[in-house]
């Protein structure tokens, strides 16, 4: 598989997760989302969860089992995260390596193509997900604004070089 096909998100979204509807997974007849969470459904400068998480994850557990999967190794940060919701977890996950999302896929009982990975990078999230044969969403960042002017050139970057190697990285429709 070419490294275009290996970046390119099944569903890219203008904004953050919290745009990511039930309709939307049901849509692509998805039964899990593994979700990363370090500016994905956290800034990372951030200990605990927007209020608007809260609703958001309530209704897409409606839909979809959910599990944690973060590069991030402080296991209280992440516990504290995900506890409030009972949500299953894994840190140190070392994306764009497939182990520990295979575990979490498996933990689901579902094949890969129902799981979606969703986060906010294409060199961690999407590429680990598309290794595995999962639908993956890419969706903007949940940054500290006063963070945001130091973490976007890496995504500016990461976008950038991913067309040059063939992906199209235009939003789509859900």
């Amino acid at each position: 598989m070419s490294w275009g096909k290996l970046l390119q998100p099944d569903l890219m979204l203008e904004s953050s997760i919290l745009s990511l509807t039930p309709d939307i997974i049901q849509h692509h007849r998805l039964k899990g989302l593994v979700l990363d969470v370090d500016e994905t459904l956290v800034p990372i400068t951030s200990a605990q969860a927007c209020a608007e998480l809260s609703p958001w994850l309530e209704a897409i557990q409606q839909v979809a089992t959910l599990w944690l999967v973060s590069n991030n190794i402080s296991e209280n940060r992440i516990k504290r995260i995900a506890e409030p919701f009972n949500l299953p977890y894994i840190i140190g996950a070392g994306k764009p390596s497939r182990r520990k999302l295979r575990r979490a896929v498996t933990a689901m009982g579902l094949p890969p193509e129902q799981v979606g990975m969703v986060g906010d990078r294409l060199f961690t999230d999407v590429l680990a997900g598309n290794r595995l044969g999962m639908f993956t969403v890419l969706v903007k960042p949940m940054v500290d604004p006063a963070e945001a002017a130091r973490r976007y050139p890496v995504h500016t970057f990461e976008v950038w070089l991913s067309q040059a190697l063939g992906a199209s990285l235009t939003p789509g429709k859900p």
